[in-house]
C-alpha cells in the first residue's frame, strides 16, 4: 500500500515523523508491505513544499536545520497554503499538526474535514478537533470513505487509546484514571523537593516541558481535552470540554505538598472518567495519592493511566506523553492501521 503524507505544520513532531521515516522507510516496506512517502509539507513560518514523487525526508530535516525554514528548498510546487495543499498535492494522509485551540479546533478541523470530504485518510495529534468534534468527524469518515486515527492526542506515542479501543474492549472498562499532563507532573515533583511553584515552573518552562504561557497545563485544560478524547473514544460518551470538572494546580503550597508527604502521599493532576451507574464523570483536580496506588511512583514528565475494568481488574500503562520522536511514532501508529 501506497501512502502520500501532506503534513500541515512542520515543527517538532513534524519533524519527528519526518525523522522516523528516514530511517524506517525500508523496514516498514519489508516487514508491514507500506510504502510511506511526504509528498507535501505546509507550515505557516517555514514555507510550503510539494513533490508528487515524494521528497527524501533526512533532505528536508538537513535544510530545515541548516536553513531555519524551507522557503528555498527545491521543489516541484511551492508557496501553496493549506487549503491548496490538501487539494492539489496528491496526498492520500493528511497528517495534521497545526496548533492546538481547545476552543473551537481550528485551523486544524477546516483542514481535517476538507481532508475527510475528499476521501483521504488522517492521523492527527491535534486534541482540539478530536476533543470537540470527533462524531462529525467520524460521521465524515463514514460518508466518504476515509479513516481517521488520533492516537498522539493522548499520551504521545504511548498506545493508550489502542489499548483502550481494541485490547480492553471486552474488559468492561469502569473508570479511567491518568497523569495525562507531564508538565504538571514534573512542577509538582519538584516542588516535593522543595522548591516553590514559581521557581518550579520557571525551571519547567526551561527545560521546554512547558510553555511560555503555561495556562493550558497548570490550568488543567490539556488534561480535561485528553478525559473527553477518553470518555468519548473508549467508553463510548458524549463529552464535552465544559462537562469536565477542572481544577489545575496553581493553588498547591509547599505546605499542602509537605502535609501529603508526612501521610506518605503524593500529590497529582489526575485526570478520571468514571462510571456509576449509567452516569459518566469527567473530571482533571490534583489529589492525594496513597502510596499503594499505581499511579503514586510516576515521576518527572512521564505519563501514565489506569483502565479499571470488570474482567481484568486494573491495568495500568507508562510511558511518554510528549516527544517529538515519540509523538511521531504515534502517527506512523496511526498510519499503519489504515492498511488493517
Amino acid at each position: 500500500m501506497k501512502y502520500k503524507l501532506a503534513i500541515i505544520g512542520f515543527g517538532n513532531v513534524g519533524q519527528g515523523l519526518a525523522e522516523i521515516l528516514a530511517t524506517k522507510t525500508s523496514l516498514l516496506s519489508e516487514r508491514y508491505g507500506v510504502d510511506i512517502r511526504i509528498v507535501a509539507v505546509c507550515d505557516l513560518l517555514k514555507g510550503s513544499i510539494a513533490e508528487p514523487e515524494g521528497f527524501d525526508p533526512q533532505l528536508i530535516l538537513d535544510h530545515v536545520r541548516s536553513n531555519g525554514d524551507l522557503k528555498q528548498f527545491p521543489a516541484a510546487y511551492k508557496d501553496w497554503d493549506a487549503r491548496e495543499t490538501i487539494e492539489k498535492s496528491g496526498a492520500n494522509v493528511l497528517i495534521e499538526l497545526s496548533y492546538t485551540d481547545l476552543e473551537t479546533g481550528e485551523p486544524a478541523l477546516s483542514h481535517i474535514i476538507q481532508a475527510l470530504q475528499l476521501g483521504m485518510n488522517v492521523a492527527t495529534t491535534n486534541k482540539g478537533p478530536a476533543a470537540l468534534h470527533f462524531p462529525k468527524l467520524l460521521a465524515l469518515c463514514e460518508s466518504h470513505g476515509g479513516r481517521i486515527g488520533v492516537e498522539g492526542t493522548v499520551m504521545s506515542g504511548t498506545p493508550t487509546l489502542t489499548l483502550g479501543m481494541n485490547s480492553l474492549i471486552a474488559a468492561g472498562i469502569t473508570k479511567i484514571q491518568g497523569i495525562l499532563n507531564g508538565t504538571t507532573n514534573y512542577i509538582l515533583g519538584e516542588m516535593e523537593k522543595g522548591a516553590e511553584y514559581s521557581a518550579a515552573l520557571e525551571d519547567a518552562q526551561a527545560r521546554g516541558y512547558a510553555e511560555a504561557d503555561p495556562t493550558g497545563d497548570v490550568d488543567g485544560h490539556d488534561a480535561a481535552a485528553k478525559v473527553v478524547i477518553l470518555a468519548n473514544l473508549v467508553m463510548g460518551q458524549s463529552m464535552t470540554m465544559e462537562d469536565v470538572n477542572c481544577v489545575g494546580i496553581r493553588g498547591l503550597t509547599k505546605t499542602d505538598i509537605k502535609a501529603a508527604r508526612d501521610k506518605d502521599q503524593r500529590w497529582k493532576l489526575i485526570g478520571t472518567v468514571d462510571k456509576e451507574g449509567d452516569v459518566i464523570q469527567g473530571s482533571v483536580k490534583p489529589a492525594r495519592v496513597n502510596s499503594d496506588h499505581p499511579l503514586h511512583g510516576i515521576s518527572g514528565a512521564t505519563n501514565a493511566i489506569t483502565f479499571s475494568t470488570e474482567l481484568l481488574g486494573d491495568i495500568t500503562l507508562i510511558g511518554p506523553g510528549a516527544g517529538r520522536i515519540e509523538t511521531g511514532y504515534a502517527l506512523i501508529g496511526d498510519i499503519l492501521s489504515f492498511s488493517r
